[in-house]
């Protein structure tokens, strides 16, 4: 039997405190000489406990006990072991060609359909009568009152999948979604339909040739949505899906190139009511089709200019999520009164759009102006010829509000000569299709330059897988008919999605050590994979995080004063690792019962092959090793370590056995489990008694090994000096790495019982546990809108502390001791003193100086914007576009129509 002895006692030459008989009438304390507090808990593992009850955590990390064979076994196979030094460089180039080769394979399964897609489309005639029956995915497998199928209904298979989230899914069809505010059998939703069926043969063959895949999905111009696999889709409790894919970030960043935009709002008296809400609606549409790579700003006109923001007069701010919040917010304080300026507003947005983009730090590309208004009163060529002739770089893009048509010619003019696109909205019902049609504008010079440029998106939450984060590679897909080619028609976007757990599958978790970690940004330097881009959870559901998919580097690491982030590469440069020159004949020892492998590290490839995807990682290892599967990819270096690591782990499963079944000696040590963890993912577990808790399963996120991080006991025991034990509610993580560590786990009261037996000479005074010692860094000047929260640090090299506390008049003396071999502290007090109306811990609390104050530093916050690497591509304009197709809302006058030829000849002529 081993025992722990854990002695408090005073450190040489400190006074023996006076013991309470002999201090009447003062603060007394217990003397701690004349009753050694002595805590004894019987360990038989290494130093590791989690005590539960109300569940504290404390792993411990320092050598095993001879006596469970651990050594003896480990010194049969320390021949056949080397450590060797980690080249951090090398591991990040090897890991980039991993992803590297996996976005590739994604990439041309995009690739395949984009091909197919446009081919499907060529070999189409269009027919508006055609009818055609196909699967909606909302009412697939819906019934009448008589028990028929409903029209575009139909019986439709679906059986539950692993792979796609355990959803009922369909693996030999796709299924078609269309927005609530569309018409199911629209001529043209039908037409997109029919001919984009030839995609499900593409989505089955890219599945079967890369079974890693999840959603492929064609996403229409016309608005509809072809989804693989077939999943049958729920309206809300208003019946309404308001998922429409031309608003996604992964159709807009594949369908136009990058830009710069202003909006123009009419504010005149004549925007009253019904119009000015149109209008609020008009702007938020436009809004949801900017992304990341654009930049906008709002302006509100009538005989004066209203910047929306003020605080960003005459400039343009990036098109994140945030921004455009915060812009929306400010819509609803717009009210209509005056008469309308449009010509200053014209010239407004010209300079500033010019300005910006003479500063570089806008899209560099592409440019418009998004007017909105109920009317124009002239055509102001004035300002055109000023500002944007000859080359018409800017685009004009007129929403006429309302259903008065007595200005659409001149608003209609302006969009052709400004190579822009007319429209006209009545209701707010008109809104979003009337919104959309900008894009296929936008896009003309990528489609006749037939450029299908790749893009992925940032990290975002998708809600068909979980959710789970999920990144999503796209491409756009034009028409290729020869009759159409100036006219540079967009059919849609395809894409696939790629789950971020994927790419963590590739990360070498067990060569990063414990505070090694990998993480992959995009070209806006937005994260893409990052330890600390987690869901969040509340009351055990996971809950969406606002600005998930704009979450920037530099809010989780560090960042120098030249506003440059510190990448921590350099972690990886001093670990070491085991690497074994010998295949272990240990797969009997893996088999065992008590053995688990962590369930998101990949040991070998089960999902590149259908025939794999049954079997459990060591199921896999076990034919990987004995050759029986030769196509089945392996981590050999992995297996070799974890092999090592069962091997010489085996010993403890007989002395934990023997310990279980030796009832005199655990009978009363309330110890309900040990386990132990090794760098390669494995452990081992035994129960002592039954228990029915999370802890160390799957629903443990923070005390299992995961993709991302290793256990929180692990990590804690590693930052333990060797030989300590680790008591605690778990906290945070710290610095070192280790290659194993091992604990028990047992209840709150057995070591509550031992604790106070430890201090009955005590029991007039209060005993209690905290982490009381605290280290100034220095006070920092604080801010509006930062929050200080106090930290204490546990300083080891003080042994032992005292002071005084006052309150009320009365002095409570309390004395602060380190519990050897732990990161525990004993804390006594004197209780004699009623210090409850007393807080030793303190919250800063700042009021703000004033409004304007906050204001300010909001102001500075938003005018503040990161350099981030722009796109590679651009295509603003191209010299065969038919600038002609403009509009379609009303036809020109004969006057307007001649005085819009010869300038639409002069540019065709250039």
């Amino acid at each position: 039997m081993h025992s722990l002895q854990i002695q408090l006692h005073p450190l040489p030459g400190h006074p023996t405190w006076p013991s309470p008989a002999n201090q009447r009438g003062r603060c007394g304390m217990c003397n701690l000489r004349n009753g050694l507090i002595s805590l004894e808990i019987s360990l038989r593992l290494n130093y590791a406990l989690h005590v539960t009850g109300h569940t504290a955590v404390a792993p411990v990390s320092t050598t095993l006990y001879d006596s469970s064979g651990y050594f003896q076994k480990y010194k049969e196979f320390e021949k056949s072991v080397r450590v060797e030094e980690i080249d951090g460089m090398k591991v990040v180039k090897n890991l980039a060609v991993k992803m590297e080769e996996m976005f590739r394979r994604k990439a041309e399964a995009t690739r395949r359909l984009v091909e197919a897609a446009e081919e499907a489309h060529h070999q189409h005639e269009e027919n508006p009568d055609l009818q055609y029956e196909y699967f909606n995915a909302v009412l697939i497998n819906e019934v009448d009152e008589e028990g028929n199928n409903v029209e575009l209904g139909g019986e439709f298979l679906l059986e539950p999948n692993y792979h796609f989230n355990n959803l009922s899914v369909n693996l030999s069809l796709s299924v078609v979604q269309v927005p609530t505010n569309m018409y199911n059998k629209d001529p043209d939703i039908v037409n997109g339909v029919y001919w984009s069926e030839a995609l499900n043969k593409v989505f089955v063959d890219n599945y079967e040739r890369d079974p890693t895949l999840i959603w492929q999905y064609f996403g229409s111009a016309k608005g509809f949505f072809r989804q693989y696999p077939g999943v049958k889709w729920h309206p809300d409790e208003h019946g309404v899906i308001g998922f429409d894919c031309r608003n996604r970030k992964w159709y807009i960043q594949a369908a136009t190139s990058p830009k710069d935009v202003v909006i123009l709002v009419d504010v005149s008296g004549s925007m009253k009511g019904l119009r000015l809400t149109i209008a609020r609606q008009t702007v938020s549409s436009i809004l949801d089709t900017l992304g990341d790579d654009d930049f906008f700003n709002i302006i509100a006109y009538n005989q004066e200019i209203h910047y929306v923001e003020p605080c960003l007069n005459g400039t343009l701010v990036r098109a994140d999520r945030t921004n455009k919040d915060h812009f929306r917010e400010h819509l609803d304080k717009l009210f209509a009164k005056g008469i309308g300026l449009l010509g200053e507003a014209l010239t407004e947005a010209f300079m500033i759009l010019s300005d910006f983009n003479q500063t570089g730090r806008g899209s560099v590309c592409s440019q418009a102006i998004m007017l909105v208004t109920d009317g124009a009163t002239e055509m102001y060529d004035d300002v055109f010829e000023k500002y944007n002739w000859p080359e018409r770089k800017v685009r004009l893009f007129p929403y006429l509000i309302g259903r008065e048509s007595a200005f659409a010619d001149n608003l209609k003019w302006m969009a052709c000569a400004n190579k822009g696109y007319f429209s006209q909205i009545s209701t707010l019902a008109d809104v979003q299709e009337n919104v959309m049609r900008y894009l296929h504008v936008m896009s003309r010079p990528k489609v006749i330059d037939h450029e299908h440029d790749t893009v992925w998106t940032e990290a975002y939450l998708n809600d068909k897988s979980g959710p789970t984060l999920t990144t999503t590679v796209a491409m756009p897909v034009f028409s290729t008919k020869n009759e159409t080619k100036n006219q540079g028609i967009l059919l849609g976007v395809v894409g696939t999605d790629i789950p971020l757990q994927e790419l963590m599958k590739l990360i070498p978790k067990h060569m990063l050590g414990i505070h090694g970690y990998v993480f992959a940004i995009t070209n806006n330097g937005y994260i893409l994979i990052h330890p600390d881009l987690r869901p969040l959870y509340q009351e055990g559901q996971k809950r969406r995080k606002p600005n998930y998919s704009s979450v920037d580097l530099s809010e989780v690491e560090w960042e120098d004063k030249d506003g440059i982030v510190c990448a921590k590469i350099h972690i990886v440069l001093s670990l070491y690792v085991y690497v074994t020159d010998l295949c272990f004949s240990g797969l009997r020892d893996l088999e065992q019962p008590d053995v688990a492998l962590a369930d998101e590290w990949t040991y070998c490839n089960i999902e590149e092959e259908h025939e794999h995807r049954h079997l459990t990682q060591i199921q896999a290892i076990k034919l990987f090793m004995t050759g029986r599967r030769p196509h089945l990819k392996c981590d050999r270096e992995l297996i070799q370590e974890v092999l090592f690591d069962a091997v010489v782990t085996a010993p403890l499963e007989a002395y934990w056995t023997g310990l279980a079944l030796n009832k005199s000696e655990n009978s009363d040590k309330g110890v309900e489990i040990a386990f132990l963890g090794t760098r390669t993912g494995l452990s081992r577990t035994n129960l002592f008694v039954p228990v029915d808790q999370d802890f160390l399963t799957a629903e443990d996120k923070e005390g299992v090994f995961n993709a991302d991080h290793f256990p929180l006991w692990y990590k804690r025991a590693a930052e333990q000096v060797p030989g300590t034990f680790v008591y605690s509610i778990p906290f945070s993580t710290g610095m070192q790495n280790i290659m194993e560590s091992v604990g028990i786990q047992m209840k709150l009261e057995y070591f509550q019982k031992k604790f106070w037996t430890a201090c009955r000479q005590v029991t007039t005074h209060q005993v209690s546990q905290q982490f009381f010692i605290q280290k100034s860094r220095g006070k920092t000047m604080m801010v509006p809108c930062d929050t200080e929260y106090p930290a204490f640090v546990s300083e080891r090299t003080i042994k032992e502390t005292t002071g005084n506390i006052e309150c009320d008049g009365c002095i409570r003396s309390f004395v602060i001791q380190q519990i050897p071999s732990s990161n525990l502290f004993m804390v006594v007090v004197d209780n004699k003193c009623d210090c409850s109306s007393n807080h030793i811990l303190l919250i800063y609390s700042y009021t703000l100086d004033s409004f304007e104050h906050n204001e300010s530093l909001k102001c500075e916050r938003l005018k503040y914007q990161k350099d981030r690497k722009k796109p590679e591509s651009c295509h603003p304009f191209h010299p065969e576009e038919n600038a002609m197709e403009c509009g379609s809302a009303t036809r020109f006058s004969g006057p307007l129509a001649a005085a819009l030829l010869p300038l639409i000849t002069a540019t065709i002529s250039r």
